[in-house]
């Protein structure tokens, strides 16, 4: 993808506490929101694939619910195994009322 800022919906569609995924182009993103804050990595766990937008979050760390890997959404980086790859990491910007990410 090139670098640009792709609109991906509105404040009031990523609830505080909430997972949520959304397709960047063919990407598959995981939205979450962190008291207030939004954080973006991709939606599938670099272990086996796992769904992450079904996963547990907890602060700013999403649990795999296949196997249990975490993933800090400040970076993408993987925390604990199974997975030993980090996911891609998002810039998410708001203007206004509308989210936007940063493609890479």
């Amino acid at each position: 993808m090139s670098d640009e800022l792709v609109k991906i919906g509105q404040l009031n569609d990523f609830p505080v506490g909430a997972l949520k995924r959304v397709l960047v182009g063919k990407d598959a993103v995981v939205v979450a929101n962190v008291d207030g804050r939004l954080y973006a990595i991709g939606a599938s766990c670099t272990h086996r694939g796992g769904p992450l937008d079904e996963g547990e979050l907890q602060g700013t760390v999403v649990t795999c619910p296949w196997h249990g890997g975490q993933f800090d959404l400040n970076n993408g980086g993987a925390i604990t195994p199974p997975p030993t790859k980090n996911a891609v990491s998002f810039k998410v910007e708001i203007k206004g009322q509308d989210v936007m990410i940063r493609t890479k």
